[in-house]
């Protein structure tokens, strides 16, 4: 339905419009060249779908503005880390008090119990760890249950995400795992710690559990980065089923989709996992992560590990779990994260879904477009995807280039590297309203009907 000339012509026009109109993002571009990998402080954030990324000058709420002046509905929400929005109120008080106070001492705070019991009771684990990043806690999860099992491999779903732990960089390729594309200084070939199957297949997670080789599986509760991707009536509890009959750790990783609800998809549906992670959003924003126990696991942990060794099996970090992360944990779980601030955040991310999905159906396109809780994301297929695999064959590099770039100029960003939009709980239903004009502006320009 979009002609490839169309499109790359737009994509050029867009580009020009960008380049023109951020004289000070791209100044400043130049300069960071000289000291900074790439001009970017984080290599990645050269994917940004300009020519240069932009400038941040500050951002509240649901909105951020660039140096040139430039305001803009912000969807991205860094990627779920400002899921509460920009600045929220008692997490910047809980920090501005505690900075003052001291930052990290490597020693205990009363922040720290009562983020701890907030965390406990969203979702139902006892016991608790901090880490500065979901990797971290992801990581450390990984170590403990092949310390628990004594079992070399773990298993995790075909272009899953958690964060930068190398385990997770692998993908299948005519069956085989093999690195992800891009993976850069593998210290091993995946092959070697890693068994790789699609989502919602109950048959391969079967035969891959069954020579009991596998410490943990390692899962989200719904796929996210590739797209969200639900499980299967049943998938759940044949997960859950099978770990437990051959002796596996289930570790679910919750920090996209504790956009579900304060518990996240965990406490929605009732799961039971041996480990949860979760991070980005539980300190508004400051680096924190936690990953919690079963009573179960927790006393097979503390069991099995000396005292005077604990400081020496590769978990763990001198700023993990800092007076100034657990003040803004405890702040962010008890008084911005609600169950009514998800009260306004997921009717509103309903209304992008089916405002979306009204354009689709207007237009007659085969895309697709799918939510959970606050999170909303479009595809370029014709049917929802059922897995990793059927998700990543839909990608369309220039046309996702085409719809940020055309949102960005127009004052919305989206999430990058995929159609994703992520609601604050200062979103409203007018922002939404603006998404879908530009959205609907960027469909009738691609099917030159402007």
């Amino acid at each position: 339905m979009i002609r490839r000339e169309r499109l790359h012509a737009l994509l050029e026009l867009e580009e020009q419009t960008f380049i023109a109109n951020h004289p000070k993002s791209s100044a400043l571009f130049e300069r960071s060249k000289t000291h900074l990998l790439g001009g970017v402080p984080m290599h990645w954030m050269v994917r940004w779908a300009g020519a240069f990324p932009i400038f941040v000058d500050h951002a509240q709420g649901s909105r951020f503005w660039d140096v040139d002046g430039f305001e803009y509905l912000d969807f991205c929400l860094g990627d779920t880390g400002a899921m509460t929005g920009h600045a929220p109120v008692a997490s910047v008080a809980a920090v501005s008090s505690q900075v003052a106070r001291g930052s990290t001492t490597m020693l205990p705070s009363l922040d720290a119990i009562l983020a701890a019991e907030l965390l406990s009771a969203r979702f139902g684990l006892p016991y608790w760890q901090f880490a500065v990043t979901a990797t971290d806690a992801n990581r450390f999860s990984i170590r403990l249950a092949r310390h628990v099992t004594k079992r070399p491999k773990i298993l995790v779903f075909n272009w899953c995400y958690h964060g930068t732990v190398d385990e997770t960089f692998a993908t299948l390729e005519h069956g085989k795992v093999v690195p992800r594309v891009g993976h850069i200084g593998a210290p091993v070939n995946p092959d070697l710690t890693t068994k790789v199957i699609e989502w919602n297949d109950v048959d391969a997670l079967r035969a891959a559990l069954e020579p009991g080789d596998v410490a943990c599986v390692l899962a989200e509760p719904v796929m996210t980065n590739i797209g969200i991707i639900h499980p299967n009536p049943g998938f759940h509890d044949a997960l859950r089923q099978l770990t437990r009959e051959t002796g596996t750790i289930l570790i679910l990783d919750e920090t996209h989709t504790i956009c579900t609800g304060v518990g996240g998809y965990t406490t929605e549906h009732h799961l039971e996992p041996d480990i949860l992670t979760i991070g980005k959003p539980i300190a508004g924003g400051i680096p924190a992560a936690a990953y919690g126990f079963s009573e179960t696991l927790a006393e097979r942990v503390n069991s099995s590990i000396e005292r005077d060794l604990s400081d020496t099996g590769g978990i763990g970090g001198t700023l993990a779990g800092n007076v100034l992360a657990a003040a803004a944990m405890r702040a962010t779980l008890e008084e911005v994260l609600t169950p009514e601030a998800y009260g306004q955040m997921i009717p509103v991310a309903s209304h992008f879904t089916s405002s979306v999905q009204a354009v689709i159906d207007e237009f007659k396109l085969p895309w697709v477009v799918n939510q959970l809780g606050c999170r909303a994301e479009y595809w370029f297929r014709a049917s929802l995807p059922q897995n990793g695999g059927e998700a990543a064959s839909s990608s369309d590099a220039d046309l996702d280039r085409f719809m940020h770039l055309w949102a960005l100029n127009r004052g919305i960003l989206m999430t990058p590297f995929h159609n994703m939009a992520l609601m604050s709980p200062q979103t409203t239903f007018a922002d939404v309203n603006v998404h879908t004009r530009v959205f609907r502006e960027a469909v009738m320009a691609l099917l030159e009907l402007d």
